[in-house]
């Protein structure tokens, strides 16, 4: 034995222990001495009575160490926490004997029992920990109450090859040089963490591992990885595989995607047999995910809520789903013999193609029976990386009717955040063009490839492409389809912006995919013959579900700032549309286009009667200027989502009606349809702690219900908690993340992000009402107002575009920031004037505000300016 240093960075050495522990299996007769963390103590000094007991297990090469923060954060929350040294592996006993996987479960048995563990137990595991630990579950189940993974797999597919670093590891001639004799193997796991670990954390990993005979057991692990079929831990692992489809207590799967050993497709495989788990990916974090992310108290509040719920009662993969809906694909039924106009493209180069309700009915059809005959079951994911037109919107509603799961992430995310959407979706299936797949095939995207052209034969076989869209058709010739998908059956998986943090993946069901319809069919007054067109990526396949012609005007649909005047004018000729739906990014374009327009696409505008800015709310000024290109159209900007894309809605007049009062911020309008709206209250930190109330007047986070709010968000288990913390228990309500305030006459007025809000010595301030203080003088086109200095006494920094611009950053002269800092009542320490904003690629209005705070500290503490 090795005494434990008495000074480890986050490790208090009172919770060192040792026992000796009688073996088991080839151990029978002997007796091993253990090192573990217990914080059993602290509890007993507090006088409280442990709810329950989490058995910690490590893996390969790490120590009980890993599990410091758990072992101090579970003694504050009642929970005792057992971590152990597993043998030959950190401060426990040296064995040199040979401890294959079955041993090394009936190890921990020997260590629990010698221990006298017993009753409401929860294992927690990382790496072959977790598979030890669940091995160990399987065989406690009188005492199991629950089991939570880190970054582990327990399934090795025949014919699939293990990572390859654990491959070169595992090799003849490295095994012993790279695990024992050396620290390599040591040294690399360390440097997987995300930020790089701190020196002297680094070394408290190291210290147990000084010289290579304290090494063997690195080297041990290594060589039990089962990597052929014949291993002889093969046969251990493939049961405890099959075992966990048994468990029927709560498991939390908590995951680092960076993870260049256990990658995403382990996570599917333990989905897939513990299909009520409940997980969460941390984006960013890779396979020391107890060092990368707060996992610590994702566990201890997943315990909080979770254990409370009795094992009989666990929620099962989808609720009964016999409510009555319409289904989107209703309107293409009644079509199916309707030959007129149903979907035009006009962001073709070719000759724009027009299909007919008749001819997109059979389409859908046959590509619904054709993908059902080869494999698409309800519930698989396919990703669809196709441009908004014909092709696209037969599939959608191809994928619906058979109830397999849309998968869309805008390509504007860019290569990595659209890769990183993909990845974390998990797709059973990806239809995309040449380009699309070669990215898939180039980026090792998962999910079984189909064509949306025919390929040759040598480029098909290089992008791994198995199908052609006209081969499923073909193989749907007989139009057999499977039982409908039923109401609350997961229907979509829509990725957001981005522009808040990595895009996250939000569900929607097929009752919230109709309600969300409905209520733009009722709010809208859309019919038959209104006719849409469709310049929103998320809008333009809903022509189809609302039973009116639509059509995709001629743009780049991941560029929206690409769209001009003269096209949305051509697509209302060609489609003799009544409503037009435009992201902001692609209005400020038609705007600024406005003068090429012709007599007769001027004529063509006039017969627009609703026009919608959707995705982002824009200015009055804004709005008023695309109003003069459809005069006889009602303007309207609503405010929504992803989460829930339609929340409250208010038109032009109405803006100017509510700006008149002088409240500060965006005036969104009221709910519409059934949809409510609160708010939360920030206290003097900042954070929404108040209850969710309409009292007028309060600053807080907006807090929103509606029929169409989505079902959850896409392996976020802890983002969902944070969306529904505290919120009110009459429904399902959602925590926004913007903040702003209701007014007396119940609109709601949006102020910014809760993550934006400059906490000053005075109080918290949100900055969009400074933000238009300083829009207001003359030659800003757009501002930011950001914090700079530490939390609670922040201090405002303005960040400003203006109209005749700049080529390089520059802090603005005395002469102008005076002007400026007396337009807002709010101190500026400081005014910084940009040649551009940096904003959010799909709507190009939201701000990215964090990024700004960040560049302005920087260009404050002296570094030379560059473009933020």
């Amino acid at each position: 034995m090795v005494t434990l240093p008495t000074s480890l960075p986050g490790l208090d050495a009172r919770y060192s222990h040792t026992l000796a522990v009688p073996g088991r299996g080839a151990d029978r007769g002997r007796t091993r001495t253990w090192h573990y963390l217990d914080n059993a103590a602290e509890l007993a000094d507090r006088d409280v009575e442990p709810v329950g007991t989490i058995l910690a297990v490590h893996g390969n090469p790490t120590w009980s160490y890993l599990w410091r923060t758990i072992v101090a954060a579970g003694a504050e929350r009642s929970w005792r926490v057992v971590a152990v040294d597993q043998l030959d592996m950190g401060y426990s006993e040296r064995t040199t004997a040979h401890r294959p996987l079955r041993q090394r479960i009936d190890d921990l048995s020997a260590f629990t029992e010698a221990l006298e563990l017993s009753g409401r137990i929860v294992t927690l595991g990382h790496d072959w920990g977790g598979v030890i630990s669940l091995g160990w579950a399987l065989e406690h189940r009188a005492d199991l109450a629950g089991v939570a993974l880190l970054n582990t797999a327990v399934h090795q597919p025949e014919g699939v090859a293990i990572p390859a670093p654990l491959r070169l590891a595992g090799a003849r001639g490295v095994l012993a040089a790279g695990t024992a004799t050396t620290t390599a193997f040591l040294d690399v796991t360390l440097a997987l963490a995300h930020p790089p670990l701190e020196s002297a954390v680094a070394e408290a990993y190291r210290a147990p591992y000084d010289d290579a005979s304290r090494r063997r057991g690195i080297r041990e692990f290594v060589a039990d990885i089962p990597a052929a079929t014949d291993h002889e831990s093969r046969g251990t692992l493939d049961a405890i595989a099959d075992g966990i489809t048994t468990l029927d207590v709560p498991a939390l799967l908590l995951w680092g995607p960076r993870d260049p050993i256990f990658s995403d497709r382990y996570l599917a495989d333990l989905i897939e047999r513990m299909p009520h788990a409940d997980v969460h990916r941390f984006e960013g974090a890779g396979h020391l995910i107890a060092e990368d992310a707060a996992y610590a108290s994702a566990v201890l509040n997943w315990l909080g809520e979770t254990l409370h719920t009795p094992t009989e009662q666990l929620p099962t993969a989808a609720a009964d789903g016999d409510e009555p809906f319409v289904p989107l694909w209703d309107q293409l039924e009644k079509h199916r013999d309707d030959s007129s106009l149903a979907v035009t493209d006009m962001s073709v180069s070719t000759e724009p193609p027009q299909v007919s309700w008749a001819t997109l009915s059979q389409r859908v059809r046959q590509l619904a029976s054709g993908l059902h005959h080869l494999g698409v079951r309800r519930g698989d994911r396919v990703s669809l990386l196709v441009q908004p037109g014909p092709t696209l919107t037969a599939v959608v509603y191809a994928c619906l009717r058979i109830g397999a799961v849309v998968v869309v992430a805008d390509a504007g995310l860019g290569v990595a955040g659209l890769s990183r959407a993909i990845r974390g979706a998990r797709p059973d299936v990806i239809v995309g063009d040449a380009r699309a797949l070669s990215a898939a095939r180039a980026l090792c995207w998962p999910g079984t490839r189909i064509s949306t052209a025919r390929l040759p034969r040598a480029a098909a076989a290089l992008l791994g492409v198995e199908h052609a869209l006209r081969d499923v058709a073909d193989a749907g010739r007989d139009e057999q389809l499977p039982p409908e998908p039923r109401a609350h059956d997961d229907a979509a998986v829509l990725f957001t912006s981005g522009s808040t943090g990595p895009a996250k993946g939000v569900v929607y069901t097929h009752a919230q995919l109709a309600a969300m319809r409905d209520i733009i069919a009722q709010h809208f007054d859309v019919t038959a013959d209104t006719g849409l067109v469709t310049g929103f990526a998320p809008f333009a396949l809903l022509g189809p579900a609302l039973g009116t012609r639509s059509v995709t005007p001629d743009m780049d649909i991941s560029a929206p700032r690409t769209l001009t005047a003269r096209a949305v004018a051509a697509a209302v000729r060609a489609s003799d549309s009544r409503i037009v739906f435009l992201s902001p990014a692609a209005i400020l374009n038609v705007v600024a286009t406005a003068g090429e327009l012709t007599a007769s696409d001027r004529s063509a505008l006039d017969d627009v009667h609703t026009f919608l800015s959707t995705g982002a709310p824009i200015s009055e000024r804004l709005l008023a200027s695309t109003a003069e290109l459809m005069p006889n159209a009602t303007p309207h900007t609503p405010y929504g989502m992803t989460e829930c894309l339609l929340v409250t809605d208010i038109t032009l007049d109405g803006i100017r009606d509510a700006t008149a009062r002088a409240d500060r911020g965006v005036c969104v309008g009221v709910p519409i349809g059934g949809n409510s709206v609160l708010i939360s209250a920030l206290d003097d930190e900042g954070n929404a702690t108040g209850a969710a109330s309409a009292q007028p007047g309060v600053l807080g986070e907006i807090v929103i219900s509606a029929p169409h709010l989505k079902q959850r968000y896409d392996r976020l288990w802890l983002t969902d908690r944070t969306a529904t913390r505290d919120v009110p228990a009459d429904g399902r309500w959602h925590r926004t993340g913007d903040i702003g305030h209701l007014d007396a006459d119940g609109r709601l007025w949006v102020e910014g992000r809760l993550q934006h809000v400059i906490v000053t010595s005075d109080g918290p301030i949100a900055p969009v009402g400074p933000e238009q203080d300083l829009e207001r003088v003359d030659d800003v086109r757009r501002a930011a107002v950001v914090g700079v200095g530490p939390h609670g006494l922040r201090q405002a920094v303005a960040v400003v575009e203006t109209v005749a611009g700049v080529r390089s950053p520059r802090i603005v002269d005395t002469a102008r920031a005076e002007r400026l800092r007396a337009a807002t009542p709010l101190p500026l320490v400081a005014v910084f004037e940009v040649p551009r904003l940096p904003t959010d690629i799909r709507h190009n209005s939201k701000i990215d505000r964090s990024r700004l705070s960040a560049w302005a500290e920087r260009m404050l503490s002296g570094q030379r300016l560059e473009t933020p």
